[in-house]
């Protein structure tokens, strides 16, 4: 896979050397020498992982990522921080920044490309959620858009570990629940199939367990539609480099290495979850516009264009099948002169409350959609003619039995009806989905001429 690399440092050779061992993987490599011009790089889109230096003029690679991080339009890109300073503090100090990760020079070019690439791959994953949520809606996620908004999200989360070396009452474990919920699996032989049948928001995995391949629960992680999301972080034992970059290749997230200090764990699990929690957005505004796309947002019904949509793949089912296939088209009453007297705010009641009524007297096989304005159609598969009218009868009944807002004492009760035209089609050799809707509609329009109120069909 290839990615856009930006590389900042403000040594020209350092850069130099990166540039080498990244294009040599296929890597489009951009550089920047200073702070403000990665910044003005990452705004503009340009970038899908950032080699961070951590000790420049100005601007120190801290103060770079802090920015990156705090605005909404490069939070998503990660971070790795390039440096020479590997002292726990300055780990943290970074983490707590922001950064994704640490690379310590001189950087292994095993480890550079690992990461890059297990980096760019998330990244891949945000900018297409991304792409999407921004073609339907503004992302729907204000109260994620900046890095302390992400941080409150992620305070908490549900955990697993999966470690055959530590105990419930260990250290780490206890730490970590002071603030999580937390689950330890000290047996890892049947791990796989307990976090695959239960939600957690991210799993801590030792890559040493006793008999069990960790490198391949994974994989298998990677598969599973109720885990495929889930934040990994493995747990390496010093020395194990080459296990975590493999773990890397195959959708491991992050790792921690033993012995475990618990700040760094804690600041690892931050950054996992703040990510996690802003795709999950993400996710949620698609399905939001996808949502908005098939269905009313006055009735929660199915709208038309479902119904079009839906129609043709019912009517082809019935044909095969050689079954029954009715269409129901149902009109409020005299709606315009609800508007006119009681305003659009009880229209709008009425409209959903006979929605409502619709819903609860047809069966989950049947498809009840709003079709424009006051009418509705209801497809039912595997339904004659008599049974079509029953059906239609016993919503009519509904309808007007009660008035509409009787049951709140503060909204205005009115007196609705609707009219009803039903066809239905058995296994007929020229007929057609617009012949059958156009019956329906000829029926109610004989139901309205009659006087309302009632039920019409129209055989073929």
């Amino acid at each position: 896979m290839t990615a856009r690399v930006l590389v900042v440092d403000d040594v020209t050779t350092n850069i130099r050397l990166l540039e080498a061992r990244l294009m040599a993987e296929y890597f489009q490599v951009l550089s920047a020498t200073n702070g403000k011009e990665a910044l003005t790089i990452c705004q503009a889109g340009k970038c899908d992982v950032v080699l961070l230096d951590v000790m420049m003029p100005e601007m120190d690679g801290f103060e770079v990522c802090r920015q990156l991080k705090s605005d909404p339009a490069t939070m998503h890109i990660p971070v790795v921080m390039v440096t020479a300073l590997d002292s726990q503090s300055d780990r943290l100090r970074g983490l707590e920044a922001g950064a994704d990760d640490f690379l310590t020079k001189p950087v292994n070019d095993f480890a550079l490309v690992t990461r890059v690439k297990s980096l760019s791959r998330l990244k891949m994953t945000t900018d297409d959620l991304r792409l999407r949520a921004q073609n339907g809606d503004e992302l729907a996620i204000d109260s994620f858009t900046s890095l302390e908004g992400l941080r409150n999200s992620a305070g908490t989360g549900k955990l697993v570990i999966v470690d055959d070396r530590l105990s419930p009452e260990a250290g780490i474990v206890q730490d970590l629940r002071e603030t999580h919920d937390v689950e330890l699996l000290s047996n890892p032989h049947d791990a796989l199939i307990h976090i695959a049948s239960n939600t957690y928001d991210l799993a801590l995995i030792s890559l040493d367990l006793e008999g069990q391949d960790s490198l391949r629960m994974c994989s298998h992680l990677r598969t599973i539609e109720n885990t495929r999301n889930l934040p990994v972080i493995g747990i390496a034992d010093p020395g194990q480099e080459d296990l975590v970059s493999r773990a890397l290749e195959i959708g491991m997230n992050d790792f921690v290495r033993r012995p475990i200090d618990h700040a760094e764990l804690s600041a690892r699990i931050r950054t996992q979850l703040m990510r996690k929690r802003y795709n999950d957005c993400l996710r949620s505004s698609v399905q939001q516009t996808i949502e908005m796309a098939v269905k009313d947002g006055l009735t929660g019904l199915n709208n038309r264009r479902y119904f079009e949509t839906q129609f043709q793949t019912m009517f082809d089912k019935a044909q095969a099948s050689k079954t029954a296939l009715s269409v129901v088209m149902c009109d409020i009453d005299h709606f315009k002169s609800v508007n006119d007297t009681h305003g659009h705010d009880v229209g709008d009641d009425v409209i959903r409350e006979c929605a409502k009524r619709i819903t609860d007297s047809i069966r989950g096989t049947d498809l009840a959609c709003r079709y424009g304005g006051e009418e509705f159609v209801i497809l039912m598969p595997e339904t004659t003619d008599p049974m079509a009218s029953h059906v239609s009868e016993r919503i009519r009944e509904m309808i007007c039995l009660e008035p509409v807002g009787a049951a709140n004492a503060d909204a205005t009760a009115v007196d609705v009806t609707m009219s009803f035209g039903i066809s239905t089609v058995e296994h007929v050799e020229d007929e057609t989905p617009e012949k059958l809707l156009k019956r329906a509609d000829l029926a109610l329009y004989s139901a309205k001429k009659a006087g309302r109120n009632r039920v019409e069909s129209l055989a073929a």
